[in-house]
């Protein structure tokens, strides 16, 4: 059997995606596979986005690895993070005043510098290479998910995406997605999830590793067997596992529901964290959620309101899920998929929790005439139980406190069930423990919660900046842990109902009232 690997350390994402179901092997930080030098026993590798570059994770072991498997004329396909690890450099200092440089491996030639994008993406191919042999002017699909999509260099191109957004602002262009060495057995690519859409690229890497039929199934089912081993571990190099529960329904997400009357199939809860304002620490707590919930052995899908699906990256790191093409919910044109066809599409699939994380404040964009354009309409279209984040860092927990307060109000009026609180980022517990009793007072909420400032050993706390996947996601699941019960959070959770979105008249009335 061909033996095709995946680089697995801290910062990579092996199970980001499916990778068109063709890893049979991990390749670990020391450079082997099953006790065997890898680069004698692989014949491809596959590196997966992730913070690979942030987080510093190619060892001397790897590295070798890398250039051996290029020197053999072995096939390697970098996918995002795993581009540029192949890449010359990146420039990381996404919000610093001068470039904040981590050095590549160099075997691609071109530098990476900040430009994000979370678009869904058609790309057309450019030019013949492993991967694209004989597609020359086709196009692929896929997504875009990163923050340093800028690429330079002399590298011969193979695949330019169509993007409608980067950096937050519309701005409908080609830009360069994918490079190959002069021999034509690397490739960088920025389109994720592209080897899971489009068989003709899958096919390509199967030729290219000149397999036969039955080859092609031994393949497949390693990779079975493979995935297991992936999921039973949450994140990477954390020594935390679970029982995860895998089953028949994990891989039918995109396909149509069965049986006559697809109204009485089961759809999974819904919770939706929402918040007063960016930096509250939704995206912080969201991800500690889905772990502690993970490490108790329930399988949680997480959702982002509107097209930023870079903050969902930590959550699945833990999670071990894939992105898919419904992890973005649409607002005001925005994002991959309306919440109506979300919620029809979860149908029947077996998950315990449907973790939705909104976007900058709950009402951001609620008095934009096109509907929906906030997490507020969103919790309101789907009946979706809410529960509100506010982060006491800014203006002090007494302001936190009574901004909250005044969001719940205004949530009330609309009609959006809030089902608990959470005074984030906290600093002084007496303070706080009063403005919990202000809060229940004042909104007749019986859930308050209150969580400490973590302290963070990365430059950065969310994917704007520099981000060590590794250490976020455990912080964030140690403070959830430590601070918040999953087990009552699971029984906020409810069935959704679509019940369409309000008019942008009734919601200036309500808001004006």
């Amino acid at each position: 059997m061909k033996r095709i690997g995946i680089l697995n350390v801290k910062g990579s994402l092996p199970n980001f995606e499916d990778f068109g179901k063709l890893p049979t092997h991990l390749l670990n930080d020391n450079g082997l596979v099953g006790g065997q030098k890898a680069h004698q026993v692989l014949n491809g590798l596959i590196i997966p986005g992730g913070s690979i570059v942030e987080s510093e994770s190619i060892t001397p072991e790897v590295e070798r690895v890398i250039r051996k498997m290029d020197a053999q004329g072995k096939f390697i396909l970098g996918m995002c993070s795993g581009f540029q690890v192949l890449a010359h450099k990146t420039d990381i200092g996404r919000k610093s005043p001068c470039p904040v440089e981590r050095e590549g491996l160099g075997i691609l030639d071109v530098t990476f510098h900040p430009l994000i994008g979370t678009d869904r993406v058609e790309a057309e191919v450019a030019d013949d290479s492993f991967l694209t042999t004989g597609m020359k002017g086709k196009s692929v699909t896929g997504f875009h998910c990163h923050t340093y999509g800028d690429i330079r260099g002399d590298a011969p191109p193979v695949l330019f995406s169509q993007v409608k957004r980067t950096d937050y602002t519309d701005n409908p262009r080609k830009i360069l997605a994918g490079v190959r060495n002069d021999e034509g057995n690397v490739v960088g690519t920025m389109i994720h999830g592209s080897l899971d859409e489009n068989p003709s690229l899958v096919n390509n890497i199967l030729n290219y590793l000149d397999t036969d039929e039955e080859e092609t199934k031994q393949i497949y089912k390693a990779n079975q067997e493979l995935l297991k081993k992936i999921k039973g571990e949450i994140g990477i190099g954390l020594d935390i596992y679970a029982d995860y529960r895998l089953s028949s329904n994990m891989d039918g997400l995109h396909q149509p529901i069965s049986g006559n009357n697809p109204e009485n199939v089961e759809i999974p809860p819904f919770l939706m964290i929402a918040s007063t304002g960016s930096d509250s620490g939704k995206t912080f707590l969201t991800t500690g959620m889905v772990g502690a919930l993970r490490r108790k052995g329930y399988r949680v899908g997480v959702l982002k309101v509107g097209p930023d699906t870079r903050d969902l990256v930590p959550a699945l790191y833990l999670n071990k899920e894939r992105m898919v093409n419904f992890s973005s919910i649409k607002i005001g044109g925005l994002g991959w998929k309306d919440l109506k066809e979300i919620i029809n599409t979860l149908k029947g699939k077996k998950y315990d929790l449907i973790l939705i994380e909104g976007v900058m404040s709950v009402f951001t964009g609620l008095l934009n005439e096109k509907t929906p354009f906030s997490a507020a309409e969103i919790a309101l279209a789907g009946n979706i139980p809410t529960i509100m984040v506010t982060g006491c860092n800014k203006g002090g927990i007494e302001t936190a406190a009574l901004d909250l307060a005044s969001h719940l109000e205004m949530m009330e009026k609309l009609g959006i069930k809030t089902v608990g609180a959470i005074l984030n980022k906290v600093y002084h517990e007496e303070i706080a423990e009063n403005a919990s009793r202000y809060i229940k007072k004042s909104t007749g909420l019986d859930w308050v919660a209150r969580v400490p400032k973590a302290q963070l050993a990365a430059r950065g706390g969310t994917p704007e900046v520099e981000i060590k996947l590794e250490d976020f996601c455990q912080k964030a699941m140690e403070t959830v842990e430590q601070h918040l019960d999953v087990e009552e959070i699971m029984k906020m959770a409810k069935k959704p109902e679509f019940t369409g979105y309000r008019p942008y008249s009734d919601i200036l009335d309500i808001y004006l009232s």
